[in-house]
């Protein structure tokens, strides 16, 4: 049986930079250490890091609760007010966002500053849109599909600045930019999608294409692996989505003469490789 991996798989920059720090605090820090959230979205490293001393907080009513130690700001971001609520508390703070994230935040910040009106095409309960809405002086919408758009459209609007979740589909933000476009709008639309992100998956896209059977590792909350799946399904029926070695069955690659791998960007490299070797050698 064939297998093939695509190149892009697996941590991100902005995900491995926050991931290596967080290692690199529960062995240096002295004090507790907390995360606000999951520091990504896979349980294998969350829980590795919790024996570490390395605590995840579900948001900042617990951290209200937390007299001492580091708090570490993951890669999705937070609004500007939790970086106030952190310093008022008198906790240390040490932030992880990824870069492609903060330029949005800069974005939104001095846009809505000018009076424009921030539209966000992403998922609304994604901690990283959160986040950017959180540095929106004036509150922001946010689309994940064309009825949300549709909505948006609906309502009165003068001028505006247009941004993406640095995970959202590519295809579909061309298909939603291309429908606001239509309306001629005074807009400033940016495409924030980050570079890794567009990257992953097109190369995705393309070993579905050419697979029998295909394979999307990651955390079931992972936002940027749940895109590459509904991607990877639309060129082949038979996709799977796993989280790690033990999700495989023997009935996922019934006449299948290849196999396609892909894995989205909290996804350790070890579990890729565990999969892609069990495969090959089991199947």
């Amino acid at each position: 049986m064939k297998v093939k991996v695509a190149k892009t798989s697996g941590f991100c920059f902005g995900v491995k930079r926050a991931v290596d720090r967080a290692y690199r605090l529960a062995e240096e820090a002295e004090g507790p250490i907390y995360t606000l959230g999951p520091i990504i979205h896979n349980e294998t490293v969350v829980e590795d890091l919790e024996k570490k001393g390395v605590r995840a907080l579900a948001g900042c009513e617990e951290l209200e609760a937390v007299k001492e130690g580091t708090v570490v700001i993951r890669s999705h971001g937070v609004g500007k007010d939790v970086y106030e609520k952190i310093a008022a508390w008198g906790l240390a703070c040490v932030d992880v966002t990824c870069p492609f994230v903060l330029k949005i935040h800069r974005i939104v910040e001095e846009e809505s500053a000018k009076g424009r009106e921030i539209l966000i095409f992403g998922n609304r309960s994604h901690p990283e849109v959160q986040g950017i809405c959180g540095w929106c002086r004036s509150g922001a919408c946010v689309a994940s599909d064309l009825e949300d758009l549709e909505d948006f459209m609906a309502k009165s609007h003068e001028k505006m600045c247009v941004v993406s979740q640095t995970t959202f589909n590519y295809t579909k933000f061309k298909d939603l930019v291309e429908i606001l476009e239509k309306k001629r709008y005074d807009s400033i639309i940016l495409n924030t999608i980050c570079d890794a992100t567009e990257k992953r998956q097109r190369e995705a896209q393309a070993v579905a294409r050419e697979s029998d059977t295909m394979l999307v590792i990651g955390g079931r909350q992972s936002s940027n692996t749940q895109k590459l799946y509904e991607i990877c399904k639309k060129e082949c029926e038979n996709t799977y989505y796993i989280q790690t070695l033990v999700d495989l069955d023997s009935e996922m690659f019934r006449s299948s003469s290849c196999v396609g791998i892909t894995a989205g960007a909290s996804t350790p490299n070890k579990i890729i490789e565990e999969v892609s070797e069990h495969v090959r050698t089991e199947f």
